[in-house]
Protein backbone atom coordinates (compact mmCIF):
# COMPACT_ATOMS: atom_id res chain seq x y z
CA UNK A 1 0.00 0.00 0.00
CA UNK A 2 1.34 3.43 -0.93
CA UNK A 3 0.27 6.69 0.63
CA UNK A 4 0.29 9.91 -1.33
CA UNK A 5 0.31 13.43 0.09
CA UNK A 6 -1.64 16.32 -1.36
CA UNK A 7 -0.01 19.50 -2.57
CA UNK A 8 0.76 22.04 0.11
CA UNK A 9 -2.39 23.75 1.32
CA UNK A 10 -4.73 21.24 -0.33
CA UNK A 11 -6.83 18.47 1.17
CA UNK A 12 -8.14 15.22 -0.25
CA UNK A 13 -11.77 16.11 0.60
CA UNK A 14 -11.44 19.31 -1.45
CA UNK A 15 -9.82 17.62 -4.44
CA UNK A 16 -12.13 14.56 -4.47
CA UNK A 17 -15.30 15.21 -2.47
CA UNK A 18 -16.78 11.91 -3.73
CA UNK A 19 -13.78 9.60 -3.45
CA UNK A 20 -15.84 6.44 -3.96
CA UNK A 21 -17.38 7.89 -7.13
CA UNK A 22 -13.96 8.86 -8.44
CA UNK A 23 -12.56 5.38 -7.80
CA UNK A 24 -15.51 3.90 -9.70
CA UNK A 25 -15.12 6.39 -12.55
CA UNK A 26 -11.45 5.51 -13.08
CA UNK A 27 -11.36 1.80 -12.26
CA UNK A 28 -14.80 0.19 -12.04
CA UNK A 29 -17.48 -0.66 -9.51
CA UNK A 30 -16.53 -0.63 -5.82
CA UNK A 31 -17.56 -4.07 -4.60
CA UNK A 32 -16.36 -4.05 -0.99
CA UNK A 33 -14.47 -2.18 1.69
CA UNK A 34 -11.36 -3.29 3.50
CA UNK A 35 -9.66 -2.08 6.66
CA UNK A 36 -6.00 -1.16 6.49
CA UNK A 37 -4.23 0.24 9.56
CA UNK A 38 -7.55 1.48 10.91
CA UNK A 39 -8.66 3.13 7.64
CA UNK A 40 -11.71 1.97 5.69
CA UNK A 41 -10.71 1.70 2.01
CA UNK A 42 -12.72 0.96 -1.14
CA UNK A 43 -12.08 -2.29 -3.05
CA UNK A 44 -12.60 -2.84 -6.78
CA UNK A 45 -12.49 -6.65 -7.17
CA UNK A 46 -13.08 -6.69 -10.93
CA UNK A 47 -11.52 -3.54 -12.45
CA UNK A 48 -12.61 -2.39 -15.92
CA UNK A 49 -9.03 -2.56 -17.23
CA UNK A 50 -7.76 -6.16 -17.67
CA UNK A 51 -4.27 -5.15 -16.49
CA UNK A 52 -5.56 -4.78 -12.94
CA UNK A 53 -6.52 -7.76 -10.78
CA UNK A 54 -7.74 -5.70 -7.85
CA UNK A 55 -7.57 -2.11 -6.62
CA UNK A 56 -7.79 -0.83 -3.05
CA UNK A 57 -8.04 2.94 -2.54
CA UNK A 58 -9.28 5.38 0.06
CA UNK A 59 -8.48 8.12 2.52
CA UNK A 60 -5.93 7.48 5.24
CA UNK A 61 -7.05 9.86 7.98
CA UNK A 62 -4.57 10.84 10.69
CA UNK A 63 -6.47 13.26 12.91
CA UNK A 64 -3.94 16.02 13.55
CA UNK A 65 -2.20 15.56 10.17
CA UNK A 66 -3.57 16.01 6.67
CA UNK A 67 -5.27 12.99 5.15
CA UNK A 68 -3.35 10.99 2.58
CA UNK A 69 -4.55 8.89 -0.30
CA UNK A 70 -3.84 5.20 0.31
CA UNK A 71 -3.77 3.08 -2.86
CA UNK A 72 -2.75 -0.43 -3.84
CA UNK A 73 -2.87 -1.56 -7.46
CA UNK A 74 -2.64 -5.34 -7.96
CA UNK A 75 -1.57 -5.87 -11.55
CA UNK A 76 -1.45 -9.01 -13.63
CA UNK A 77 1.87 -10.11 -15.17
CA UNK A 78 2.58 -8.22 -18.40
CA UNK A 79 3.13 -11.49 -20.30
CA UNK A 80 -0.41 -12.64 -19.49
CA UNK A 81 -1.95 -9.34 -20.56
CA UNK A 82 -0.02 -9.31 -23.85
CA UNK A 83 -0.78 -12.99 -24.53
CA UNK A 84 -4.50 -12.21 -24.24
CA UNK A 85 -4.11 -9.46 -26.83
CA UNK A 86 -4.61 -6.63 -24.35
CA UNK A 87 -1.32 -4.79 -24.93
CA UNK A 88 -3.18 -1.50 -25.47
CA UNK A 89 -4.78 -1.91 -22.05
CA UNK A 90 -1.36 -1.55 -20.42
CA UNK A 91 -0.97 2.00 -21.69
CA UNK A 92 -4.55 2.77 -20.63
CA UNK A 93 -3.81 1.39 -17.14
CA UNK A 94 -0.79 3.66 -16.72
CA UNK A 95 -2.83 6.64 -17.90
CA UNK A 96 -5.70 5.80 -15.54
CA UNK A 97 -3.36 5.49 -12.54
CA UNK A 98 -1.54 8.73 -13.33
CA UNK A 99 -4.73 10.70 -14.02
CA UNK A 100 -6.38 9.41 -10.83
CA UNK A 101 -3.33 10.25 -8.71
CA UNK A 102 -2.97 13.67 -10.34
CA UNK A 103 -6.64 14.50 -9.71
CA UNK A 104 -6.46 13.26 -6.11
CA UNK A 105 -3.13 14.77 -5.09
CA UNK A 106 -2.56 17.63 -7.51
CA UNK A 107 0.92 16.20 -8.14
CA UNK A 108 2.14 14.79 -11.41
CA UNK A 109 4.22 11.61 -11.63
CA UNK A 110 7.53 13.49 -11.45
CA UNK A 111 6.63 15.42 -8.29
CA UNK A 112 5.26 12.23 -6.65
CA UNK A 113 8.56 10.45 -7.39
CA UNK A 114 10.58 13.39 -6.06
CA UNK A 115 8.47 13.42 -2.88
CA UNK A 116 9.01 9.69 -2.35
CA UNK A 117 12.77 10.17 -2.85
CA UNK A 118 12.83 12.89 -0.18
CA UNK A 119 10.99 10.59 2.26
CA UNK A 120 13.54 7.83 1.68
CA UNK A 121 16.41 10.30 2.15
CA UNK A 122 14.84 11.54 5.40
CA UNK A 123 14.67 7.94 6.69
CA UNK A 124 18.31 7.19 5.83
CA UNK A 125 20.58 6.81 8.88
CA UNK A 126 23.27 9.44 9.46
CA UNK A 127 26.80 8.11 9.44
Amino acid sequence: MKEYKMRRGEHLDDRMPDLKGSVEEYFGEVTDTEEWEGHELYVVEDPDNPVFDRIVAGAAEYGSKKDKLAVHFEERPAEDVIAEGNADAAADAVDAKNEFLLEATGRDAKSRRDSLKREVEDDAPDY
